[in-house]
């Protein structure tokens, strides 16, 4: 009788959610466990944590991500980067290269919690993947690497967190690894982070005799069973003083450090020690401590540190109940924007995948409302309405199919054909405005402008400027069409990338992030695609600038038809001392407010696209300011010639002005032994490397410097060559800084083909 009751309810369950995968029950329902459809679909809103994984390249993200699905029940063996059969990193390219490109979104439930887990990537390339992954997270796992601490690519992801004002919790990975030591790696925490670390775990071993973890707030030690392959199996056992009295002293001491540690910072917590425990610090319940850990994580004044090795299967479990016990849920993060929208819909598309059966799936953070399959919706950067087909649960690459989903959750949405990343998405436009609206009731209180509510509307992600560029060609002419969509698909996928017709060529050219971005870009255009495209040589964005003020007048005269089309204008161009990457444009007081009225925005174009082209290089105009002294339009004359008129002004006294070439500097890491130190700088000095510090961690160097981009094209092949393939290079894009005048004409003679 009970065996048929279950059939029947799993058969229930079964209509409703056609599986991708072969399960051999429901994900999450392993043996008799049989929860209720709708606790598998739509949790309550404070058993929901949406998390990312974020750390350094090679720190073990990927391979946490891997264990912690398989000891939630959702994968049935130990997938491995080395092997390439990750659950996450599903693209060819990134099992090829053992590196995370794209977030994957993985759903999983734990112990009755349901966690989004977003992997991400660590390599600066892929800042944005990082960044537009942070924006819709409710807390973080920061993995580092016990022997190595904090890295390069550690602090850029830290201070994208801090942006976000993300809490965290930091994962001491690979303590089994030769060199790991988890007191420097908690040490570099709290220098380089400027971080509180809350010790919640002690190792027990270091290296290759690392065995387990001691949990502090219950003085509990967790053993894993030697002989266990998958590591499911662990022992938690009290400290005793007969057994290991050195262990349960160490414990002692940094349980009570902990709680002076949580007593500084939560006021409530300090009351309550100093009230009841203040003779004896051991009788505190470890339920007290690990809600008021809770309340300062939430707080983001310190970070709780845990410890592990995820290749070696140990220490995952406790990571997971960590994420329940200390990592806010969906409501305990409040948004400001929030309130503006009461109860309708509010969601952030921030990633668009391409599937070539389903068509485009956009990954969606539900902040307020409900979306179902079926219903409209309304997407206010794009300005239109369009429809979900079908809604899914990302099981990683397989997908489930659920009837809807409320606040607090993240979906997969079938059937939106224009909607891109970093779009927000609500039930209708009406909606939209009563918010925009209460945003500005709100914002009249508080005298702000309008536009500050309609900035709190779109919290989209903020896309950093291309530095690399290259031509990029399809095998023939008829193939040029299939080459643009490609590219469009690849675009929506993916805002860092940039794609620009070259007016002189007709080329089409790639702007991208990075060596390592265009190229990943070219090999999927040709696997996804099947286009083989054949890419330019690198090159590098310079910008152009000025150095003296150049005043110039221009007329422009044409009768188009029986119309004459006359406009005169005298503008000065000057350099500026600030940074900024767009022309600042101002009116002198004799140019009258009612010629202003209608032809300002062609004025404006004009400027605009004259600045993208200087003259050494044909390169964009920076750190300038234009000033509109006096212009004359014939009544009649078209926008258009104002334009004209205008940018042609411009280019003239840039012409004139002495220009300077400005290069991008990168910020360059080199983590490198103490033998090969010699040869790396040598390197450097000759690529116009300027080293800022040199600083030891452990018995590795860690060379900091700038360097300009220009320099170090290829610069992975040389290390590896110098330093047989022991040293690592992170960088970063720092500034735009002046060239000097002899690098500047010898830039300039080769792009002309004098050399």
């Amino acid at each position: 009788m009970y065996c048929s009751r279950i059939t029947s309810s799993l058969k229930r369950i079964k209509t409703h959610v056609p599986l991708g995968r072969n399960y051999s029950s429901l994900p999450g329902l392993i043996g008799n466990d049989i929860k209720s459809l709708h606790s598998i679909i739509s949790p309550p809103v404070a058993k929901i944590r949406n998390i990312g994984i974020m750390a350094h390249i090679d720190a073990g993200k990927t391979t946490t991500t891997e264990r912690i699905l398989y000891y939630s029940g959702y994968t049935r063996s130990l997938g491995d980067v080395d092997d390439g059969d990750t659950v996450t990193d599903f693209m060819a390219q990134e099992r090829e290269r053992g590196i995370t490109i794209q977030s994957a979104a993985v759903t999983f439930d734990w112990k009755g919690y349901r966690v989004n887990l977003i992997d991400t990537p660590g390599h600066v390339d892929f800042t944005l993947e990082v960044e537009r992954c942070l924006r819709v997270l409710d807390g973080a796992v920061a993995v580092f690497d016990a022997s190595a601490g904090v890295e390069a690519q550690t602090l850029t992801v830290w201070r994208q967190a801090d942006k976000h004002q993300i809490p965290r919790i930091c994962f001491l990975n690979k303590m089994d690894k030769t060199g790991a030591s988890f007191n420097y790696a908690v040490e570099s925490i709290r220098e380089k982070l400027k971080a509180k670390p809350l010790l919640l775990q002690l190792p027990i071993g270091e290296a290759k005799n690392f065995k387990g973890v001691v949990d502090v707030v219950r003085k509990e030690k967790l053993l894993w069973n030697s002989n266990s392959d998958d590591g499911k199996d662990f022992e938690r056992k009290p400290l005793l003083e007969m057994s290991d009295p050195e262990l349960l002293k160490e414990t002692t001491e940094a349980r009570n450090a902990l709680i002076e540690q949580v007593a500084d910072l939560d006021d409530e917590f300090a009351d309550l020690v100093l009230g009841e425990f203040s003779e004896n610090f051991d009788l505190v319940p470890a339920e007290k401590l690990q809600t008021a850990i809770h309340r300062v994580t939430l707080a983001r004044m310190a970070v709780p540190v845990l410890c592990g090795s995820a290749l070696k299967n140990k220490g995952v479990q406790p990571l997971l109940d960590a994420v329940t016990m200390y990592l806010p849920s969906p409501e305990e993060r409040n948004y400001e924007f929030l309130q503006w929208y009461k109860d309708d819909l509010c969601a952030l598309a921030f990633k668009v995948l391409h599937d070539k059966q389903r068509g485009p799936l956009v990954f969606m953070r539900i902040y307020s409302g409900m979306i179902k399959p079926q219903s409209a919706i309304h997407n206010i950067n794009g300005n239109c309405t369009e429809r979900i087909s079908r809604l899914l649960l990302p099981f990683a690459d397989q997908h489930v199919e659920i009837p809807s989903l409320t606040a607090g959750n993240i979906a997969l949405t079938v059937g939106l054909k224009h909607t891109a990343t970093g779009d927000t998405i609500v039930s209708s436009k009406s909606s939209a405005l009563a918010a925009a609206r209460r945003a500005g009731r709100e914002g009249e209180k508080k005298h702000e402008q309008n536009s500050e509510a309609e900035r709190l509307l779109l919290a989209g992600v903020e896309i950093p400027e291309p530095v690399f560029f290259c031509t990029i060609e399809p095998p023939s002419v008829a193939k040029q069409p299939d080459l643009d969509h490609a590219l469009k698909c690849l675009q929506r996928e993916d805002p860092s990338l940039k794609v620009k017709l070259d007016p002189d060529s007709g080329q089409t050219v790639l702007c991208g992030m990075g060596e390592l971005h265009i190229e990943i870009i070219h090999d999927r255009i040709k696997r996804e695609y099947g286009l083989e495209t054949y890419l330019g040589p690198l090159q590098v964005a310079y910008r152009e600038t000025i150095l003296n003020p150049v005043r110039a007048t221009d007329t422009l005269d044409r009768t188009l038809g029986d119309k004459r089309h006359l406009v005169t204008v005298e503008l000065e161009v000057k350099p500026m001392e600030t940074s900024s990457v767009t022309p600042v444009i101002e009116y002198a007081e004799s140019v009258s407010e009612d010629i202003l009225k209608g032809s300002r925005e062609a004025i404006e174009n004009g400027i605009h696209s004259a600045c993208l082209q200087g003259p050494l290089l044909g390169s964009p105009v920076q750190d300038v300011a234009i000033t509109l002294h006096s212009l004359i339009i014939h009544p009649g004359t078209s926008s258009t010639m104002i334009s004209a008129c205008v940018s042609r002004c411009i280019q003239k006294a840039l012409k004139k002005a002495d220009n300077q070439v400005l290069e991008p500097l990168m910020n360059l890491e080199v983590t490198v032994t103490r033998d090969y130190l010699s040869p790396v700088l040598a390197d450097l000095a000759q690529r116009r490397g300027n080293i800022q510090e040199i600083q030891t961690r452990q018995d590795n160097r860690v060379v900091i410097g700038f360097v300009p981009l220009a320099e170090i094209m290829g610069y992975s092949t040389v290390l590896r060559t110098l330093t047989s393939g022991s040293a690592t290079f992170a960088l970063e894009l720092s500034n735009y800084q002046a060239m000097n005048p002899q690098d500047q004409s010898t830039l300039l003679s080769r792009r002309s083909g004098l050399t």
